[in-house]
């Protein structure tokens, strides 16, 4: 083996591992939706649990992405310690789809039909449809089709010069005696877990055993301990990911290496025992691309079987070992191992925002109330929910703008866009219940009454205010097109209202029935009730924006209110309701 088949190798396995995150990236995003529907799916039943470990990963062919996705749900509070183990467990099963891919560079026939099924028959194919779908198509989900099948070529043209580089090593002595140091069992769980721990792929680790299997060195008594030994590699990356974590995140990736290490050791006795006992025949054989595969995924599904009845077990025993502190966590808002997941960590997002939403409609609510029956606590609930909103609004922008810097599908991308203009009125919104509790504040100290007729011009136009804060949130929050509609003319009756009470109450100061005092906490009360009206039309304007696939919030608002007679019977209507003469 000389120097240009060494370089051949680094650029084979180089390649090889390019495709393989390519395609799993590319897979993910085209897949989704689909990913979220089949983790909503999560309960505590370890059946469906296992299903969907399994067939997450087999999509995105990552065990380790899986597990540090589920890592991420742990510590959102999004998935149970109870569930996480169950996800594992299928995930470990599921990254075996990989090996039986790349089994077929093994197929050998003189058939023409049984050559087409090579990959190195119809890859080229694949890579020139994948060029074209990537090049020439704007659709993203298109796109990323093509880039699945690019992905999935360079994977292949990678496998393929792995082969070719390391197929000179068949006749040297020195590596078949390398291999002969591996039928040491112990020495084969090390060098797979060293291998895998290092790359942080398990599939791509076993890509690599099955491309040296070609040179005829590795026997099936060096390859199955290596193949053990890779399943202990691969818990690094949830090990790693779990850093920074809240305990039951941490006790996640403890589970994943816990599963692992157990069914490593029970079946790799049982390897050595039968091998002393029965010496079987196959132990000395060749392993093929095939045999690897069959290898990978018959240990893979008996550490299933072995631990699956123990899961229970399994829970108290991580518990156990990273038992819980005085001091209670409290899982974070947004993690950073959901940034691997797109479509996960939108889903994730909106949830927070949703939060957000609460918590400014309910303060906004608060200082409504505060003006008309001011108690301290209500003012103290009133600061701590703006305090919040600040807060949420801070790691949101932070974590969207990273999470906008990955490669999003269209769908993300637009959720993405909406949530970052929407967390700036929710914000702004929180920020004016703080004003309407700065304005009662005042009038509790000098001691300012209003007339009756304000008061009741006040609750006029706060009730307007409630009903477009619900009216906004439902267009948010279920994508309520004619809930969105609505707020435009209510937006407008509650401008017309700020001008005729600010009008009215320069008449009541120039009779003499209101106090100057009065009238500046009336004018501050009037401009914060119609500036979150405002901000109410631009959260139902922005939900308008991504149905209507555009960002132009004002061209929407435009098209409504020339709308013809809908919009001006709806204005008529709440004329009368809301009693402007």
């Amino acid at each position: 083996m000389d120097i240009f088949s060494i370089l051949n190798l680094i650029g084979g396995l180089s390649l090889f591992m390019f495709g393989m995150s390519l395609m799993g990236q590319a897979l993910e995003r085209r897949a989704g939706n689909k990913l979220k529907m089949l983790l909503g799916k999560l309960t505590t039943n370890r059946i469906t649990g296992l299903t969907t470990g399994l067939g997450v990963t087999a999509v995105i062919q990552s065990s380790s992405a899986t597990t540090v996705m589920v890592v991420g749900f742990v510590n959102s509070g999004l998935m149970t310690l109870r569930q996480a183990i169950n996800v594992i467990m299928g995930a470990n099963v599921g990254t075996t789809v990989t090996a039986w891919i790349l089994s077929l560079s093994g197929i050998s026939s003189d058939n023409v039909f049984v050559k087409l099924l090579k990959p190195s028959s119809f890859t080229p194919i694949l890579a020139l449809f994948g060029i074209i779908l990537y090049m020439f198509t704007k659709e993203s989900k298109k796109r990323d089709t093509g880039m699945i099948l690019l992905g999935f070529a360079t994977l292949m043209f990678g496998m393929e010069a792995m082969s070719g580089a390391v197929s000179g090593l068949r006749d040297l002595p020195e590596f078949r005696n390398l291999f002969m140091t591996f039928t040491n069992p112990v020495l084969g769980v090390l060098a797979g877990a060293v291998l895998t721990a290092i790359i942080q792929s398990s599939s791509a680790s076993v890509g690599i055993l099955q491309a040296l299997s070609s040179t005829g060195a590795v026997t099936y008594g060096s390859a199955i301990p290596i193949i053990m030994g890779q399943n202990i590699g691969t818990c690094i990356t949830a090990i790693i990911s779990a850093v920074g974590a809240n305990k039951n995140a941490k006790r996640a990736a403890l589970v994943h290496l816990s599963f692992n290490v157990i069914g490593t050791v029970v079946w790799l006795s049982v390897f050595c025992i039968v091998k002393a006992v029965a010496v079987p025949a196959i132990l000395g054989e060749s392993a093929s691309l095939m045999g690897i595969a069959v290898c990978h995924s018959v240990f893979n599904i008996l550490c299933t079987l072995l631990m699956l009845p123990l899961a229970g077990m399994l829970e108290k025993m991580v518990i156990k070992m990273l038992h819980d502190n005085e001091v209670i966590e409290q899982a974070e808002e947004l993690d950073s191992r959901l940034l691997g997941s797109p479509s996960l960590a939108i889903e994730r997002c909106g949830q927070v925002v949703d939060t957000m939403a609460i918590s400014s409609i309910k303060a906004m609510k608060a200082g409504i109330k505060i003006v008309s029956e001011y108690d301290e606590d209500s003012a103290l609930y009133i600061r701590e929910a703006e305090e919040e909103t600040d807060h949420l609004e801070d790691i949101l922008g932070t974590y969207l703008v990273k999470l906008t810097s990955t490669q999003l599908g269209e769908n993300e991308s637009v959720k993405a866009t909406e949530y970052m203009k929407l967390i700036g009125d929710y914000e702004r919104i929180a920020d004016h219940a703080v004003n309407l509790l700065q304005s009662a504040e005042e009038l509790k100290q000098k001691e300012i009454k209003f007339s009756d007729q304000a008061k009741k011009e006040y609750d006029m136009i706060t009730d307007a205010v409630l009903e477009i804060l619900n009216l906004s949130y439902e267009a948010f929050k279920d994508g309520n097109l004619k809930s969105a509609k609505k707020t435009e003319s209510l937006e407008h009756i509650v401008d017309e209202m700020k001008e005729r009470l600010r009008t009215r109450h320069i008449l009541r100061l120039q009779r003499g029935e209101c106090s100057v005092d009065a009238g500046f906490v009336w004018a501050d009360l009037l401009t914060n009730l119609e500036r979150v009206a405002d901000h109410c039309s631009n959260i139902s304007g922005c939900v308008l924006d991504t149905r209507g696939h555009t960002m132009n919030i004002h061209h929407n608002q435009r098209l409504i209110r020339t709308d013809g007679e809908e919009y001006e019977q709806e204005i008529k209507e709440l004329r009368v309701k809301y009693n402007i003469d």
